[in-house]
């Protein structure tokens, strides 16, 4: 009985600090007994799913914002975080996905009306290289997938993984043969590109030339169908953005990107060919177009206007017929 009030009674920072011990115990474990071992290890699972209740609520009470500054205050006083994701491979499944709702939650905790996740990674950038590296792990990449995505909602922590050598890796991960581990990556390839509007138009243009070769040959020219659809729809919502006007205006200045878009607008894919059409359409409105983008346009005039005579979406869709009479018009006046 004296144990289980003394569990009761401990508070949000006395169960981190717990849970870091015993992260710590796992992290250096060589114990030979694996009754203590397993013991330790059953206390850890429970402190985890202690602290999931302490963010979250559980079925009978909502959570406790006083509790929940404690628990986050604590979490990030210490290198809990990092030994969390060090020791992620050793807890069985359910604590593993615990730890991904719990590092989730945190990202978004303010204490004294800061975000102290964003403090603390900002100083402990090297756990987003261990994150990324991740996706390489297939029993692991869903987990650190998880929660790189919710660390890039920190602008300085986007900023470091969209500057350092991890981007290219992306193309990589994006196409690996695991279909969950390659949608994950994909869905943070897309929060990095789209989240951060500043840090991203910056990137962009400071990257373009590698960018997009890669993003043109890798993915809008891939053999995979998914792949191909994924990239073409999130390259539409990347120039489509103001915030990357000067790279949309690079991008349809290039013969090389103008092929591609038209071998995507041949797709026998309806979607794919709808998202092409958005893209595609910013080559056709450019006012000034350089002349051997006029050269193509004219060379396959006859073509791409049999081609949007029956142009049409699954469904009416007044915004996408105004812009296919846009780009017609502007196809038909063209000459050489």
């Amino acid at each position: 009985m004296k144990g289980i009030f003394k569990s009761k009674s401990r508070t949000p920072a006395d169960i981190v600090r717990q849970t870091r011990d015993l992260l710590g115990y796992a992290s250096r474990s060589t114990d030979g007994r694996e009754s203590k071992r397993e013991e330790k290890m059953t206390e850890l699972f429970k402190n985890l799913r202690e602290l999931k209740s302490i963010l979250y609520g559980n079925g009978e009470s909502e959570p406790v914002s006083e509790a929940c500054a404690q628990l986050t205050q604590e979490f990030f006083g210490e290198d809990t975080l990092r030994l969390l994701i060090n020791c992620l491979p050793k807890l069985n499944l359910e604590a593993r996905k615990d730890a991904s709702q719990v590092v989730a939650n945190l990202q978004r905790q303010q204490v004294n009306s800061r975000l102290i996740a964003s403090d603390y990674l900002e100083a402990n950038l090297d756990l987003l290289d261990i994150l990324v590296v991740g996706y390489e792990n297939t029993d692991m990449a869903l987990h650190y997938g998880s929660m790189l995505r919710e660390c890039i909602r920190h602008q300085t922590v986007a900023r470091y993984v969209l500057e350092s050598e991890h981007m290219k890796k992306f193309f990589d991960y994006i196409q690996l043969p695991n279909f969950d581990i390659a949608a994950d990556a994909s869905a943070t390839f897309k929060e990095l590109l789209t989240r951060h509007k500043s840090t991203v138009a910056e990137f962009l243009s400071k990257n373009y030339d590698w960018f997009f070769v890669e993003y043109n040959s890798r993915l809008l020219e891939s053999s995979n169908y998914i792949t191909r659809r994924q990239a073409i729809k999130l390259l539409g919502d990347i120039l489509l953005d103001r915030s990357n006007s000067a790279v949309m205006t690079k991008y349809v200045s290039s013969m090389d990107n103008l092929r591609i878009l038209m071998n995507l607008l041949r797709e026998s894919s309806k979607s794919i060919q709808i998202e092409a059409f958005h893209v595609f359409k910013l080559f056709a409105a450019k006012q000034n177009k350089p002349p051997e983008i006029v050269s193509i346009l004219v060379a396959n005039k006859s073509k791409l206007l049999r081609l949007f005579a029956d142009f049409k979406t699954n469904k009416e869709d007044e915004q996408f017929e105004a812009d296919k009479a846009l780009v017609v018009k502007e196809i038909a006046a063209l000459e050489l």
